[in-house]
């Protein structure tokens, strides 16, 4: 049997590197949460013409240093009433499943921890064992805020699950493939995915928003009714743990964008640079495409209200669950129809996304009616 690098057995040297690789990847995770968060605050000071951080470090970059060794440092306090290991192990349930999820997420060329077959079903499931860990937290705390705020994750987690599958099953019938990398592969160039099925990454990315309990769908936590959600019992380094995969989830969600539609490595001289250049190069473009949402996702909070609890869900199931229906028929219809040919299918989808923008105000304007309507009634 062939040995390994430095004579090592090949099983041995196999569970060598899933150690430094899962070893590496904490280290990146934890500094990227660190990164955002300084990112967040400056982007959100520039937006409202503030300052943000100035005094620790130059330009106040050692300010979220400082936080994470405050955060170290603070008492881990546990109220006596609460389940004890059910309270304990939630941060670490909330974590994992953002941390599993980088295995199959191509960086560059021959870059990816698992070509897995079916990639996006592994996503899928990864997605899912969030709310568990959330509702988990709430439920254990023995707290009624943190309570309601477990189980609005729960029904915001598990009903925006549905859109959001249904737009990764839309890009896999195009492709013909659940494999991360295969998808990657089908858009060389600028024959880019959201090109074809922009509708698909419109309700993805919303729905994104909400499973990253992100603005404008931050309910588990809203500070002004439920103090934290179901974050009000924990403290120290379990509270950071629950932010770091707040902010984890926000970088996992950004690179399936970019991926799935954006061609992810892909980019200009990364298949003529050579064997070493091309996948510093892919590096480079899938982290560029990557950050360049997740500054999306802090523009839109610095932007948009709260949703009340009724908005969020009659969004979910009256207009995205509808309009992911509505463009995965459409989509399998046209594939099948015109298999030689997705320009019938790219036309029907800008149709539909313009009928979509449209529909979002009309649908607020009814709502908004229904409410006067009852206001007055009840007066």
């Amino acid at each position: 049997m062939p040995e390994g690098p430095f004579g090592l057995d090949p099983a041995i040297w196999a569970v060598v590197r899933l150690v430094i690789a899962l070893a590496l990847l904490v280290v990146v995770v934890l500094n990227g949460a660190l990164s955002q968060v300084y990112i967040e605050r400056k982007v959100q000071a520039f937006i409202q013409n503030r300052y943000g951080p100035i005094h620790t470090g130059p330009w106040g970059l050692l300010q979220t240093v400082a936080d994470a060794v405050k955060l170290l440092g603070k008492e881990d306090i546990r109220a006596r009433l609460t389940d004890r290991w059910f309270f304990l192990s939630a941060p670490g349930i909330v974590f994992s499943p953002m941390l599993a999820s980088w295995v199959v997420i191509p960086f560059a060329p021959g870059l990816v921890g698992a070509d897995l077959n079916i990639g996006l079903l592994y996503l899928a499931t990864l997605g899912s064992m969030t709310v568990l860990g959330i509702v988990i937290a709430g439920w254990a705390s023995n707290n009624k805020y943190s309570l309601i705020g477990g189980l609005r994750s729960g029904g915001q987690l598990i009903s925006y699950e549905v859109p959001q599958i249904l737009s990764l099953v839309t890009v896999a019938m195009l492709v013909g493939s659940l494999s991360m990398v295969d998808i990657v592969d089908a858009q060389p160039g600028w024959q880019l995915t959201v090109f074809i099925l922009p509708l698909a990454f419109l309700t993805y990315f919303i729905a994104g928003l909400a499973e990253t309990n992100r603005n404008p769908f931050d309910l588990p936590e809203a500070e002004s009714e439920l103090v934290a959600g179901f974050l009000t019992e924990y403290s120290g380094m379990r509270y950071a743990v629950f932010f770091m995969a707040e902010y984890g989830e926000v970088s996992v969600v950004s690179a399936i964008v970019a991926t799935l539609w954006f061609g992810g490595w892909h980019g200009p001289f990364v298949d003529t640079a050579g064997p070493l250049l091309g996948p510093v190069l892919g590096v480079l473009w899938f982290t560029l495409k990557t950050y360049a949402f997740v500054l999306v996702f802090m523009w839109i909070r610095a932007t948009l209200p709260r949703f009340r609890i009724d908005q969020l869900m009659a969004l979910c199931w009256k207009l995205l669950i509808p309009a992911t229906l509505t463009n995965l028929l459409v989509t399998a219809v046209l594939l099948l129809a015109f298999p030689g040919s997705l320009l019938p299918v790219a036309i029907a989808n800008w149709i539909m996304l313009g009928l979509f923008v449209l529909a979002i105000p009309l649908f607020q304007r009814r709502r908004l009616a229904s409410l006067r309507a009852r206001l007055r009634a009840a007066a």
